[in-house]
């Protein structure tokens, strides 16, 4: 079976155990001939998928009733994949959603550390850091580095344990915020296990 995480800049494929990313910019969808089941947050491709027979939208077999409104599909589907926990989708926003015994509780979006970057150094070239990950967040900062890093990363950090249930990591940035959240586990095929949920309940798997 062939699932695709659709994104703004790519196509993330699962084939079986295998993983493979395509350019949203140079990839044909027509290429492909077999059934494709997707979830697409990029605009700009709804057309074009929807005329392909093969390419088969899995939000429509949500249950939306659950969510809100406006909620992005990929983090609905995260969430589809999660009995109990606290899901951090760490990629170019920080996303991050409360699910207690199958119930979807609420989240909320965070910027991304790229994103973030850019607003320190857009206030000022002396703030152009990388965030740094090793940082003790039970102390202050004294330094320029240390202090961007504390601001974004303790806020985060200090609502995320509040609620004391596990964490589970998932996106691009997972591997570097697990050097924050030590205890959280790294599931990077996190969305693709609520697909294959989503398949599993309308019976299509």
């Amino acid at each position: 079976m062939l699932l695709c995480d659709i994104g703004n800049t790519s196509y993330h494929f699962l084939n079986g155990d295998k993983e493979f990313k395509e350019s949203t910019l140079t990839f044909d969808p027509r290429t492909i001939k077999e059934k494709v089941y997707y979830i697409s947050v990029n605009k700009k491709l709804q057309d074009l998928l929807q005329s392909l027979e093969n390419w088969i939208d899995l939000s429509s077999f949500i249950g939306k009733a659950k969510y809100y409104k406006t909620m992005g599909v990929d983090r609905i589907m995260a969430v589809e994949a999660v009995k109990h926990g606290i899901i951090i989708d760490a990629g170019s926003a920080v996303t991050v959603d409360v699910v207690k015994e199958g119930r979807f509780e609420g989240g909320f979006i965070y910027p991304g550390m790229a994103a973030m970057q850019k607003t320190y150094k857009d206030i000022s070239p002396l703030l152009n850091y990388s965030f740094n990950f090793e940082l003790n967040l039970d102390k202050m900062p004294k330094n320029s580095q240390d202090a961007i890093s504390y601001g974004y990363l303790k806020t985060l950090y200090c609502e995320v344990v509040s609620h004391k249930m596990p964490v589970i990591l998932t996106g691009g940035d997972a591997a570097v915020f697990a050097k924050i959240f030590k205890e959280a586990t790294v599931d990077e095929r996190l969305i693709f296990k609520g697909m294959k949920k989503i398949l599993q309940k309308a019976d299509i798997c």
